[in-house]
C-alpha cells in the first residue's frame, strides 16, 4: 500500500465537484424553501444542521477517544476523522440560518408565551437570543481549535518518528474529551431541548452525544470501506480493524438504546403533566410508527447483525449496517425536532411540509459538507504514520514502515 493516496486524487476530484454542484443546488433550493415556506423550511433546516454539525464535533471527539485508548481501530479512520474536523468553521457559518430563524423555531423568543408560562419566563437569563449565539460561537470555537491541534500534531507525527507529537495529542485528549462531552450537552440543549422550553430532561444532552458518535463511527466506516476500494489493503488487517470498528458500533448502539430508554422509562415512571406531553408529541398522529421504526431499525437491526463475527468481517455487509444506520440517525433527530411545532400534544400531525425539506436541506449541507472533507483528505496518507498508539506490527503489515 502507498503511504498517500495520489491514486485516489482523480476520483476525490470528481467526487469534491458533485458534492459541491449537490451542495449549491440543495442551497439554491432552501433560499426558495426559507422565502416562501419558513415555518417548514427553518424545522428541516434544523435536522439537517443537527446531522453534520454532529458529525464533524463527533470526529473531534473520536480522535480524542483514539489518541487516548490506542489500538490498531484508528488506523483506518483517524485521517478521515481530522478531516471530518476541518468542517467544523463551515458548521459554524452555517449556524447563522438557524440564528434568523430563532422566532420561528423557539418559542422562548415570544414575549407573549414568556408571559404566560412562567417556567419560560425563569429561564430568560439563560434561553435569549444573544446568549443563545454567544453560547454557540463558543463551542464551534472550543471544538475547532481542539480540532486543528490535534490534526496539525498529527501531520507532524506523520513526518518524524519521534513521538513527542503523538504524546501532545495523548495530553490534550484527557481533559479535551470532557470539555467536549460538556459543550456538546449544552449544545444539544441551545438547539434541541429548547424548542420546547418547558420540558427538559438531564439524559436529553448525553443522548444526543452518543447519537452523534455512533453517526461518527458508521460514517467513517463506510468512509474507510470506500476508500480501500481503491487503496488495497492486506486482508489480515482489513479484517481485524473492521472487526474492531463493529464492536464499537455495536458498544454505541447499546448505549443509545439504553439512554433513550431511560429517559422514557424515568418520565413514564414520574408521570409528570410537564414532562408527558413530549412524547405523547412523538407517539401519536403517525409519530408512533416513526418510534417503531427507530426500534426496529436503528436498535435491533443493528444489533443482531454487528452481535455476529462474520458479519462485522463482511465489508459489504458492514456497509451496509453502517449506511442502516446513518439513516435511522437523520430519522431520530427528525423525530426529536419536528413535533415540537405542534402545539396540541393530543392531537400532533406530521408538518409534510418540514419532512419534504429534509433531504433539500440534506443536500445543501452534506454536499458542501462532504466537499470540505474529502479536500482533507488530500495529500496525507490514508493511515497515520509513526504513531505509537498503533500496534507497530499492524502498522507494518500495512506496509506504511517500511
Amino acid at each position: 500500500m502507498s503511504t498517500t493516496i495520489e491514486a485516489l486524487r482523480p476520483r476525490l476530484d470528481r467526487l469534491q465537484r458533485l458534492a459541491l454542484v449537490v451542495g449549491v443546488v440543495g442551497f439554491v433550493g432552501c433560499a426558495v424553501g426559507a422565502l416562501a415556506a419558513p415555518g417548514s423550511f427553518y424545522p428541516a433546516y434544523l435536522v439537517a444542521f443537527l446531522f453534520w454539525a454532529g458529525l464533524a464535533m463527533g470526529c473531534v471527539a473520536i480522535t480524542m477517544l483514539h489518541h487516548l485508548t490506542g489500538g490498531a481501530w484508528g488506523q483506518m479512520i483517524r485521517h478521515p476523522l481530522e478531516s471530518g474536523s476541518m468542517t467544523l468553521v463551515l458548521m459554524a457559518l452555517l449556524l447563522l440560518p438557524i440564528f434568523l430563524g430563532l422566532k420561528t423555531l423557539y418559542p422562548w423568543t415570544d414575549a407573549e408565551v414568556i408571559r404566560q408560562h412562567a417556567a419560560v419566563a425563569h429561564k430568560v437569563a439563560y434561553l435569549n437570543p444573544t446568549a443563545w449565539l454567544t453560547r454557540g460561537i463558543g463551542y464551534f470555537i472550543v471544538w475547532i481549535v481542539f480540532g486543528f491541534l490535534l490534526r496539525r500534531w498529527s501531520a507532524k507525527q506523520d513526518e518524524t518518528e519521534d513521538p513527542a507529537p503523538s504524546r501532545w495529542c495523548q495530553r490534550l485528549s484527557g481533559p479535551g474529551l470532557a470539555i467536549v462531552f460538556l459543550t456538546a450537552s449544552f449544545a444539544a440543549i441551545d438547539w434541541g431541548m429548547s424548542l420546547e422550553p418547558e420540558w427538559y430532561s438531564t439524559i436529553y444532552g448525553p443522548m444526543l452525544i452518543i447519537g452523534w458518535g455512533l453517526e461518527t463511527f458508521a460514517f467513517m466506516v463506510a468512509a474507510a470501506i470506500l476508500l480501500k476500494r481503491y487503496e488495497p489493503l492486506p486482508p489480515d488487517l482489513v479484517t481485524d480493524e473492521f472487526n474492531d470498528l463493529g464492536n464499537l458500533m455495536l458498544a454505541f448502539v447499546m448505549l443509545w438504546a439504553y439512554m433513550s430508554f431511560s429517559q422514557f422509562l424515568i418520565i413514564w415512571s414520574g408521570n409528570l403533566a410537564e414532562e408527558i406531553p413530549w412524547y405523547l408529541r412523538r407517539t401519536r398522529g403517525g409519530w408512533q410508527w416513526v418510534a417503531v421504526a427507530l426500534i426496529v431499525f436503528h436498535f435491533f437491526a443493528p444489533f443482531f447483525f454487528l452481535l455476529f463475527r462474520d458479519a462485522k468481517r463482511k465489508t459489504e455487509l458492514l456497509l451496509a449496517v453502517s449506511a442502516l444506520i446513518l439513516v435511522m440517525h437523520l430519522l431520530n433527530l427528525a423525530w426529536l425536532v419536528l413535533p415540537a411545532g405542534s402545539h396540541d400534544s393530543l392531537h400532533p400531525v406530521i408538518p409534510w411540509g418540514a419532512v419534504l425539506m429534509v433531504p433539500l436541506a440534506m443536500l445543501g449541507i452534506g454536499g458542501v459538507w462532504v466537499a470540505v472533507f474529502v479536500a482533507g483528505l488530500k495529500d496525507r496518507s490514508l493511515v497515520p504514520l509513526h504513531d505509537p498508539n498503533i500496534d507497530p506490527a499492524n502498522e507494518m503489515k500495512g506496509g506504511t514502515v517500511q
